[in-house]
């Protein structure tokens, strides 16, 4: 009786979910798996983008936030820029007015890229052209930072389950006459 109210409520739930409205605000712009392009011509406030790439080669008034995607800026940012698992790439002569943040990805910088604060890049990559100008602090830490110690312990537990296997080999291999009788 419980799976069966149990699958009520999450079919409910799924019913639910697929029948919602976006969020929007006036403005915004918030997608959920498919791609936001702003046009050359065009402003918008804000863009969220999860499972999905932002395109920006108009105006964003507010914030550009990716989270599993890119975000590839042609245009201008009037706030911050933040991709999560993604990267950034940054065309000549663009321009984010505020931060501009990657976690867990890659920043590409052309030409005469203007950050008005701050650019951080934690475990992941910068590649910045000569003439990127930053109007605070550049942070950059690489990923072999998370990943060299993750990789340490994933090798030690599997030498150590490698280990553990033979040693029982061994012992079963023991209880066994060779050559086997027939």
């Amino acid at each position: 009786m419980k799976i069966a109210r149990m699958l009520t409520v999450l079919v409910v739930a799924a019913v639910l979910a697929a029948a919602g409205t976006p969020a929007l605000a006036e403005g915004d712009t918030v997608h959920f798996g498919s791609n936001i392009n702003v046009a050359p011509d065009a402003e918008i406030s804000d863009a969220v983008c999860i499972f999905c790439n932002v395109h920006v080669q108009g105006k964003v008034t507010g914030d550009v936030v990716a989270v599993f995607g890119n975000v590839d800026l042609a245009g201008d940012a009037q706030h911050d820029v933040v991709d999560i698992f993604g990267e950034i790439n940054a065309e000549s002569n663009s321009s984010v007015e505020q931060d501009l943040v990657s976690v867990f990805g890659s920043v590409h910088l052309g030409e005469n890229v203007a950050i008005g604060q701050d650019l951080v890049a934690l475990f992941g990559t910068l590649h910045e052209a000569a003439t990127v100008t930053v109007g605070n602090d550049t942070v950059v830490k690489p990923g072999w930072i998370v990943w060299g110690p993750f990789l340490l312990i994933l090798l030690v537990v599997i030498l150590i389950v490698r280990e553990y296997r033979a040693y029982r080999r061994r012992l079963v291999l023991r209880g066994y006459q060779f050559p086997p009788k027939s």
